[in-house]
């Protein structure tokens, strides 16, 4: 039976759109190009939902309003961002929560000596996998058919209508309208060796990428989108969600764990024993990500994080333990690096420390001073044995290359937005993503077009006329003033 909507990917946004068409009242198919075990896609990986706020609220402290999520946003983007998209996605956050609890998922209260999280992040009790699961036992509860291990290969599309669905194993799959949620394309070797590239050598950088997420990512519908359909593009093909990661992380599903979070409270050196970033730009959440690209710049595509024990017990300790050593060239030897140039960086950047008090909690006045790059705040010598190593490489996360849209999530051809085929989560990411990351934004994207996508599936499914995300918004405002009633 020919379903009303068709929601194509598995992971958050998929998940919001088809529990939203749902709720409207549409028959929705779910198709998931992964086994059962491993769907979800990145979303699984997850931890938290960025989250304006004008006061405080259940698991939000103090207030994280509008324009400082907004001033948040265009730093880490250089202002490569759609701004009405982009506000509408922080409006869209402040309000979605309640929605989600409807749907069975649970935050945890913050955590004592976590207030900058505590205060712009609302997490996931059980994390991303948790998040899932509620959505999918949802989904499944209102009626939602699930399929997995169903990659689509093509779409049919007349004049911009979306008509069918072609699975990679050859069955046709025809729906009154369709969501694309299907991920970027950061699974796909062959594609990231197109993007980035060959170096003067002739090697391949993305050779040495590791994906922090599913293996299941390859960017197919992406490109049948952009190459043969003529769908409307944004974002640069190198741009991604990418942060420094063990470099003894797996190639896939390495998660979370596999973050080095230890950046700001040392340096970071590359293979000739050199810095080249300011590693006390900002706070962690809000730069973290901007690490896996400057080390994919860097020679050989890796980076070395040192610190010495004044670190220990101040940042989240990775799964594998770094290197360490009672003096720094011995680290140094361990790390195979140039001992004599390690030596001299090191030398120059503790010569070069200034300021008083250290606080890793506020952006202090410990910085460096006559030397570049400089290291803006939370520098202090290292000096404290033992010292410690951790070898890192690019984590790509997801890529922004994606699908040009606007405020009904409509997929456009040539300018014009199509009547019944929408997209969302990192398929159109780019639009508010043109480069950088601050963490929890990718959630607040793909819960806010995921759910306008799904919304107007269903309108499309009774040839309605779509509505906006703003109207979304008003719905939860007025939904939420009537609760509080």
């Amino acid at each position: 039976m020919q379903p009303d909507v068709l929601v194509i990917g598995g992971g958050n946004a998929a998940l919001c759109a088809a529990l939203m068409a749902r709720e409207a009242g549409a028959s929705v198919l779910l198709l998931e190009a992964a086994p059962r075990a491993w769907r979800g896609g990145n979303s699984a990986h997850t931890r938290n939902l960025r989250c304006m706020h004008d006061a405080p609220q259940d698991v939000l402290v103090d207030a994280y309003p509008e324009e400082e999520f907004w001033q948040d946003l265009l730093k880490v983007t250089g202002g490569q961002t759609q701004e009405p998209l982009a506000r509408l996605t922080i409006r869209h956050s402040g309000h979605c929560r309640p929605w989600m609890r409807r749907h069975g998922v649970h935050f945890q209260p913050p955590l004592s000596g976590a207030l900058h999280v505590a205060r712009t992040n609302a997490f996931f009790m059980g994390g991303g996998k948790a998040l899932v699961n509620a959505y999918y036992r949802s989904a499944e509860a209102l009626g939602v058919q699930v399929r997995y291990e169903a990659p689509v290969a093509q779409l049919e599309i007349e004049d911009g209508r979306f008509v069918a669905a072609h699975t990679a194993a050859g069955e046709r799959i025809a729906a009154r309208s369709c969501v694309l949620a299907a991920g970027g394309f950061e699974s796909n070797r062959d594609w990231l060796r197109e993007a980035w590239g060959r170096n003067a050598r002739g090697e391949f950088p993305s050779d040495n990428f590791l994906i922090r997420g599913t293996a299941y990512n390859q960017g197919v519908l992406l490109r049948h989108l952009l190459d043969a359909q003529g769908a409307d593009r944004i974002g640069d093909p190198t741009q991604a969600h990418m942060v420094a990661i063990d470099a003894r992380a797996p190639l896939y599903d390495g998660g979370i764990c596999t973050r080095i979070d230890c950046v700001s409270l040392g340096v970071v050196v590359n293979r000739q024993g050199e810095r080249f970033y300011d590693e006390g730009e900002d706070f962690w959440p809000k730069r973290y990500a901007i690490w896996g690209r400057l080390v994919a710049m860097q020679p050989g595509q890796i980076g070395y994080s040192i610190i010495d024990s004044q670190a220990i017990g101040r940042f989240m300790p990775p799964v594998f333990p770094g290197m360490k050593a009672d003096s720094l060239p011995e680290l140094a030897a361990q790390l195979g690096l140039p001992v004599e140039a390690f030596m001299r960086t090191l030398q120059a950047y503790n010569a070069a420390c200034r300021g008083g008090r250290f606080d890793h909690t506020v952006l202090d006045d410990c910085r460096t001073e006559g030397l570049t790059p400089a290291k803006t705040h939370w520098a202090r010598p290292i000096v404290q044995a033992p010292f410690y190593g951790y070898a890192v490489r690019p984590g790509v996360t997801f890529t922004y290359l994606g699908l040009r849209t606007d405020d009904t999530a409509a997929v456009r051809f040539g300018g014009v937005p199509s009547a019944n085929l929408f997209v969302a989560g990192e398929m159109m990411a780019g639009n508010v993503l043109g480069k950088g990351y601050t963490a929890g934004v990718g959630m607040s994207i793909g819960t806010a077009f995921g759910r306008i996508a799904g919304q107007n599936a269903a309108r499309a499914a009774r040839q309605q006329p779509p509505r906006t995300l703003a109207n979304v918004i008003a719905d939860d405002k007025e939904r939420d003033t009537h609760a509080s009633a």
